[in-house]
């Protein structure tokens, strides 16, 4: 017996020997019954022998994803790996400076920062440390010579946009977080260095795109945009990541500026760093006791 090929389908008949047998018209029977299951078997065969041949090719965006992920990684390992990813406190201590149109706000002050992760900042300013920015949780407390009083709530706002949008919130939540979406996408120029351009969306669809060195696989730069309370605009804010060294096997920017709609508002120097030295939690509490009337010290001479 042979299957012919036909102008009406794949298998268009039946044919046995030139001269058919008293048994013919049974057999053309039985064919007609058998012959949906019998192409069904063939195509199915097909489709298996094709698909042990060629390997499945994987969707663009998954390598998409793949790609950018490798490249988060990288820049984990960059920092310090599990070093950096087990941080749980850190102190600092530098110099920080205010911009105002690009120009410096004053000579800049003193600051001594205390740092545990997730959520607990205390940052002391000036040189008799006596001007004291506490976040604890969804809390801030500002303490000046009047005393302990809540933060405004702008600052407030503000500081907390910051934190959700932390480079350590980023490499050690947000991409490990369910519904999270990776994108590569490609190499670029920031600060004047070739960085492979990462974004990463939450589940929420917040984005932030951070700048890897090419070649150190630091993170460089780090963008995200938020929406203005008052004005309902977009504004984009952005953080510069220089002068890496390491400490405790940790690579740490010891310059961090930071902007506002393309435009310089602070910058960091970090003198010294330390990390995990057990900061106790009392450092992030104050009792509020704030005294609008009360008059400021005299001046040291």
């Amino acid at each position: 017996m042979i299957f012919e090929s036909g102008k009406s389908g794949v298998f268009s008949g039946f044919t046995g020997l030139k001269h058919a047998s008293p048994t013919h018209a049974a057999a053309s029977n039985l064919w007609s019954v058998m012959k949906p299951t019998f192409i069904a078997i063939i195509f199915t065969l097909c489709a298996l022998a094709a698909s042990a041949q060629t390997p499945a090719a994987i969707p663009a965006d998954a390598n998409n994803a793949k790609k950018a992920r490798a490249v988060l990684d990288q820049a984990i390992q960059a920092l310090g790996g599990q070093a950096y990813l087990n941080i749980q406190d850190m102190r600092q201590e530098g110099r920080t400076y205010g911009f105002y149109h690009g120009v410096p706000n004053g000579e800049g002050a003193l600051f001594w920062r205390f740092w545990k992760f997730p959520d607990k900042d205390r940052v002391e300013l000036t040189k008799q440390r006596d001007w004291v920015v506490i976040h604890n949780g969804d809390v801030g407390l500002e303490t000046t010579y009047r005393g302990t009083r809540a933060e405004d709530p702008a600052d407030l706002a503000e500081y907390l946009h910051r934190r959700m949008f932390s480079l350590e919130f980023v490499l050690r939540r947000w991409i490990n977080q369910p519904g999270v979406a990776l994108f590569y996408d490609g190499t670029t120029l920031a600060e004047r260095k070739q960085v492979e351009q990462v974004t990463i969306m939450n589940a929420k669809n917040e984005g932030v795109t951070l700048f890897i060195d090419s070649h150190t696989h630091l993170p460089v730069k780090k963008t995200y945009t938020v929406r203005d309370p008052a004005s309902r605009e977009h504004d984009e804010e952005g953080e510069v990541y220089d002068n890496y060294r390491p400490e405790q096997g940790i690579n740490t920017p010891h310059s961090v500026a930071r902007s506002h709609n393309g435009e310089l508002v602070s910058e960091r120097f970090i003198r010294t760093v330390t990390y995990n030295s057990g900061l106790a939690d009392s450092l992030f509490t104050a009792n509020i006791n704030y005294d609008p009337n009360k008059t400021p010290p005299r001046k040291r001479h």
